[in-house]
């Protein structure tokens, strides 16, 4: 970490070093006598909250614009869809099946970071939730280019440690669902989104909506897998329900390979974000 400092003041490391040795007390080894930012127990209260929602914003924004990362490459999909080379222990024909989008992603993040090095791997940077399946495939995409990409892991009762593909300084961890999201969304230039359960149709949704209500610039939002997500979602049904309007389908693209995505990426027309809500009335 780079010393900036321009306070004449004594530095929060030296104090929280010197607290650590003072002679040992009743005084001294009591939790009251604990610097506050130094507290584990203290930070972990329930009125702590907003400072942790902070801290938690604040850490990967500073180490982001340290190592001038502009914008990024979204990815989100399938924990669960295997590498080929393991889809015969696949718990489903179709898991089996999906493992192609494993190759697809991982080729996609190696074309991706091919042009993100060009900028010194600051713009288009891969980013994904850190953890396996079409996430550690993004991530080993970007290495296979030898690039950088950036995992978002969060903390669950099941989960193991990042994907051994995520560049080491780059790897977050997060308790805050909603922290993690907006750092997904902050940077991105464009919205990747493969097959999935419940948390890529969390990401996909919450992504979609901010797009729609015009929350966010529109950026290119691409469905990989046409035949699954036609299968899982009745787009057609929402828009003829009147619950999505027509023009709210156009808001993304599906497409089935790493070539289509990469054209589409390039080829975008910039959008401002919608400043009305078509087929609502006002």
């Amino acid at each position: 970490m780079k010393d900036d400092r321009r306070s004449r003041f004594r530095d929060a490391h030296s104090d929280r070093d010197t607290a650590e040795h003072v002679p040992l007390t009743p005084q001294t080894q009591s939790p009251a006598y604990r610097l506050a930012f130094a507290d584990e127990d203290f930070l972990c209260r329930d009125e702590l909250r907003p400072v942790r929602l902070q801290l938690e914003l604040l850490k990967p924004q500073l180490l982001l614009e340290e190592h001038e990362i502009t914008s990024t490459i979204v990815l989100f999909g399938g924990a669960r869809i295997p590498d080929p080379v393991n889809k015969d222990k696949a718990r489903t024909r179709t898991l089996a099946d999906l493992s192609s989008f494993y190759d697809e992603a991982r080729e996609f993040s190696r074309l991706m970071t091919e042009k993100s090095k060009l900028s010194g791997c600051r713009e288009n940077v891969i980013v994904t939730g850190g953890g396996p399946g079409v996430m550690e495939a993004g991530n080993r995409g970007a290495a296979d280019a030898g690039g950088c990409s950036i995992g978002l892991s969060i903390v669950l009762p099941h989960e193991q440690a990042p994907n051994e593909y995520v560049t080491p300084e780059l790897s977050f961890n997060f308790h805050y669902f909603a922290i993690r999201k907006m750092h997904f969304l902050m940077r991105a230039r464009a919205i990747c989104v493969f097959p999935g359960g419940f948390g890529t149709m969390d990401e996909l949704f919450e992504s979609l909506t901010l797009i729609q209500t015009g929350r966010m610039e529109r950026v290119p939002f691409l469905l990989f897998g046409r035949e699954f997500w036609e299968k899982v979602i009745n787009w057609d049904a929402l828009a003829d329900a009147g619950t999505i309007s027509d023009q709210d389908l156009d808001l993304f693209r599906f497409v089935d390979t790493a070539q289509e995505a990469m054209a589409l990426i390039e080829n975008w027309e910039p959008a401002p974000p919608r400043d009305s809500l078509p087929g609502r009335e006002k």
